[in-house]
């Protein structure tokens, strides 16, 4: 069995809170190691809304340190990933059965004060019969509401988060389940299973548990102790249709339930609407949409556009469940998004319930800040103003930095070279690895998709199989046929 040595921190659970306490913890100067079961962000962390968001609904629940929170990591990762983070506008049709204008009025005001806005246009009233932004939606509906909020690429933030914990000096083990963690002789004595069989251990003077909807799993199974905290599954999947109105805006829909449904341009030429929120009792890795899910959301749509969708428009779907902290509320869509830590012995186990895309790298530094007493020397909160790799791009300027590399990159196709840019960023140049015409981008495998980029994510982000690469590292799979997607498997498997 392979000793790895003696460490500051293990964390368990690669998802976005795992991913983001390593970074935070190893540019601290913290020796850490990551381990997670699967692929990074193969569970909730990849099967978000993609957005990095206040959450304007949680206004009502009155959670408004959450979403004052949240705010203000709206600009805090446009700043530090513009690459992977943009800003989108939501329109709002107003549905006075659900919301009466006045609420919804003072809800948008709230929202553009909050969280101090400084990069973001803020909300204005819209006639719908005058506007770009009314032609999809139907005649019976006239004001509507457009207000700011951000896109992201969800498993891309997980990815980047780890890449940056590693080149700050961290071990970032993927495939790899924590077997066993017990405490002895003053740290915590961990034991690791790689889905090939290896084994491995370490020790650890503190330990992690950012497991999302396997929280409870490591607390009784792993560790072997009791808590009383529970953290509460709630399924919320999503449906991919083809994008059926002009412009770039998205859409947000109060359904008749007064839940409200994103309808949100994706890939291009491609919608993603979601989510649902649904009570989830069985086992996490089995989620899966079902057909009340698929029609409610076309019905939520249908309600408001003039394009009716139907099953046959539906091109793909995805499920997760949300690990919330369980605050006994009777509405699933109640359940606070807030997240909580509970800090247990010592050598001390921390736990993380609950928590949000958007406010993940608050709350690694508030777990950061949780194990401080076991850390006395350990170097002072950093995160808020450093770049994710590939985000140092001048002035946060998405657009002259495509302008740039098309410039640099003459040869290749603008379509490409935009793909490099916005999942690489300032990094793109080390995908197209020296190549000066595209067929030193090697094999083509369909769509923007070529060679040095499977081998660039392959040698440096931990990628292993074609649903690594085309899902989640990417989202080619969206646009490749199945033939396309075995040429991938096999080239992986040369």
């Amino acid at each position: 069995m392979q000793d790895r040595g003696t460490v500051d921190l293990v964390v368990i659970g690669g998802g976005i809170n795992g991913a983001g306490i390593s970074r935070d913890a190893a540019g601290r100067g913290l020796s850490v190691i990551l381990c997670e079961k699967d692929d990074l962000a193969e569970g909730t962390s990849s099967r978000s809304g993609k957005l990095i968001h206040g959450g304007l609904r949680y206004l009502e629940y009155f959670e408004f340190r959450l979403v004052r929170e949240a705010l203000i990591e709206r600009e805090v990762l446009l700043k530090a990933a513009p690459h992977i983070v943009w800003p989108m506008r939501f329109v709002l049709p107003h549905s006075p059965e659900q919301r009466p204008a006045w609420l919804v009025r003072l809800g948008l005001f709230l929202y553009d004060h909050l969280g101090g806005r400084e990069k973001l246009p803020p909300c204005r009233r819209i006639n719908l019969r005058n506007h770009l932004e009314g032609q999809a939606i139907k005649d019976s509906y006239r004001l509507a509401f457009e207000y700011s909020d951000c896109w992201v690429d969800d498993a891309r933030l997980v990815v980047l988060n780890a890449l940056d914990a590693k080149e700050r000096g961290a071990t970032i083990l993927t495939r790899t389940s924590a077997a066993s963690a017990r405490r002895k002789d003053g740290t915590w004595d961990i034991e690791f299973r790689g889905s090939d069989g290896t084994q491995s251990r370490a020790r650890a003077k503190a330990l992690v548990n950012a497991a999302g909807p396997w929280v409870e799993d490591v607390i009784s199974g792993v560790v072997g102790v009791n808590s009383t905290r529970r953290v509460r599954l709630v399924k919320g999947s999503h449906i991919i249709v083809r994008k059926f109105w002009d412009g770039p805006h998205a859409y947000l829909l109060q359904n008749h339930d007064k839940r409200v449904i994103f309808v949100n341009p994706y890939e291009n030429d491609l919608c993603l609407i979601g989510t649902t929120d649904i009570p989830y009792e069985g086992r996490a890795e089995d989620v899966s949409i079902d057909n009340h899910e698929i029609d409610y959301l076309l019905a939520a749509v249908n309600r408001y556009t003039k394009k009716q969708l139907t099953r046959t428009d539906v091109i793909g779907s995805f499920s997760g469940v949300r690990p919330l902290s369980d605050d006994n509320a009777a509405n699933p869509s109640a359940v606070t998004r807030d997240y909580v830590f509970d800090c247990d012995g010592e050598p001390p186990l921390l736990s993380v319930f609950g928590g949000k895309i958007t406010t993940y790298r608050k709350l690694a530094e508030h777990a950061l800040q949780k194990l401080k007493p076991f850390f006395p020397a350990m170097q002072e909160n950093w995160t808020a103003k450093a770049a994710l790799p590939g985000g140092n791009i001048p002035n946060a300027d998405f657009g002259a930095f495509v302008s740039d590399l098309q410039r640099e990159f003459s040869w290749a196709p603008e379509d490409v070279t935009r793909h490099y840019a916005r999942l690489y960023g300032s990094r793109a140049e080390k995908v197209i690895n020296g190549a000066s015409n595209l067929k030193g981008l090697g094999q083509h495998f369909g769509g923007t998709f070529y060679e040095a980029e499977a081998a660039y994510l392959r040698a440096h982000e931990w990628a292993q199989t074609a649903e690594d690469i085309l899902d989640r590292r990417t989202k080619h799979g969206l646009h490749l046929s199945q033939r396309q997607r075995e040429s991938l498997a096999s080239y992986l498997n040369d």
